[in-house]
């Protein structure tokens, strides 16, 4: 699977054409700022595909993970919105720019007796990982680019998911280049 401009390849021949934009926010950890930021999507109507936060290397400074799905000029339009917030340290969209993206899922899928092996086939196939194992159930974790967290799970779909979570993305730029913390320390 690539991602081109935002666009995934599904390796199914076909591609998701939707205008996926990766914001990655810093911002400092206080009370509020996720409210904040979310407020500011939710009053111009954007939506969120994706969102996640978390600490950095720095104490006091999160990182965020917006997908939203755009156009360029929307896209530019939240960055400038981002950066009128107090909380707001620094923006940048990965779209144009080679990153890399990973999703976590946490799948409970039913096995019955004739279903364990095929299920088992699957984990194989897709690099899942099983974390608990019942007699009724088997919970996998499933880590990867988003689309190929969609393609295991739409593989498990008809064994029966009982329940499932999902982390939202996560994504850094490749290379050397870096969204620093360093200054903010």
């Amino acid at each position: 699977m690539e991602c081109v401009l935002g666009i995934w390849d599904l390796g199914f021949g076909f591609w998701d054409l939707r205008m996926l934009h990766t914001l990655v926010v810093l911002v400092e950890d206080k009370p509020g700022v996720l409210n904040r930021v979310a407020s500011l999507f939710r009053r111009r109507a954007f939506n969120i595909v994706s969102l996640t936060v978390g600490r950095t290397d720095v104490n006091g400074i999160s990182r965020m993970t917006i997908v939203m799905d755009n156009d360029q000029v929307n896209a530019d339009r939240v960055t400038a919105y981002l950066y009128k917030l107090v909380n707001v340290l620094q923006v940048e969209d990965l779209r144009d720019v080679p990153a890399v993206a990973r999703d976590l899922a946490l799948v409970k899928v039913t096995v019955a007796g004739h279903d364990r092996a095929h299920l088992l086939r699957v984990v194989d196939e897709t690099r899942a990982h099983i974390v608990d194992s019942s007699d009724q159930t088997m919970t996998l974790e499933i880590t990867g680019e988003p689309p190929h967290v969609d393609a295991v799970i739409s593989r498990l779909e008809p064994l029966g998911i009982v329940e499932m979570v999902r982390t939202g993305q996560v994504a850094m730029r490749r290379g050397d280049s870096a969204l620093s913390t360093a200054q903010y320390s």
